[in-house]
């Protein structure tokens, strides 16, 4: 009975961790992230003491999120009116996870700066190399991959809604391949702008959500520097 108890208790946690998953647009993006990081793992030669602060950092935004949902859930189920008490809860519960997410951010670059750096610069010097023909070959292949990831899901059009946002996986890919082409910094600030100024008018026209945009835009970026990698 105990055990029956024990099992049930584990159950139901990992039952409130998935519904947080589907139900909360920023867990997502947090377990999109953490996959990221994790997968970086594997490539660079991390310390022990560098792969704890990574994991209790991870484990720390997912806290903050899944406590930010309880939250919410048990304010809206005790109040149907607004009452600014609720609303300082809300914002104050929020608040934490940003705080988390930040402080994510300053791990990440802190731990893997020094590591992309190196790597980084030997890609873009010989991606420069590369014959003028590449921007062409690169951004055919993003557009191709983009309509069979929308194709495997099934929604929308090639050219309208659906997952990834195909504009903004073409945006990006245009401003990564500025960016490693290019030697002056404004003009890979400028690319990256339009593109995150692309990608917003197609949240703000309601063609997609924030996370078909924002996988969009990973999507379009990584396949463009991936690409180059692979021809260079």
């Amino acid at each position: 009975m105990k055990m029956r108890k024990l099992i049930d208790s584990f159950n139901y946690a990992i039952e409130g961790i998935i519904y947080s998953v589907r139900t909360q647009r920023n867990m997502k993006i947090h377990m999109i992230a953490t996959l990221i990081v994790l997968a970086a793992c594997f490539f660079y030669d991390l310390s022990k003491i560098e792969l704890l602060i990574i994991t209790i950092t991870i484990t720390m935004v997912i806290v903050a999120e899944l406590i930010n949902t309880a939250i919410e859930s048990a304010i809206d189920a005790t109040t149907n009116y607004y009452h600014p008490l609720a609303k300082i809860a809300k914002n104050t519960a929020a608040g934490a996870v940003l705080v988390t997410a930040i402080n994510a951010l300053i791990v990440a670059y802190i731990i893997f700066w020094d590591k992309l750096t190196s790597a980084t610069f030997s890609t873009i010097s010989k991606i420069k190399k590369s014959d003028p023909y590449m921007i062409f070959i690169v951004l055919i292949m993003v557009i191709i991959a983009t309509i069979i990831v929308k194709a495997i899901y099934g929604e929308g059009t090639p050219l309208k809604g659906g997952m990834p946002s195909g504009h903004s996986a073409i945006a990006f890919s245009i401003a990564t391949t500025i960016a490693l082409i290019t030697e002056e910094p404004i003009s890979m600030v400028l690319s990256y702008l339009l593109a995150f100024i692309v990608a917003q008018s197609r949240v703000d026209s309601e063609v997609h959500s924030i996370l078909e945009v924002i996988f969009g835009g990973i999507f379009g970026t990584l396949l463009t520097i991936f690409i180059f990698k692979i021809f260079s």
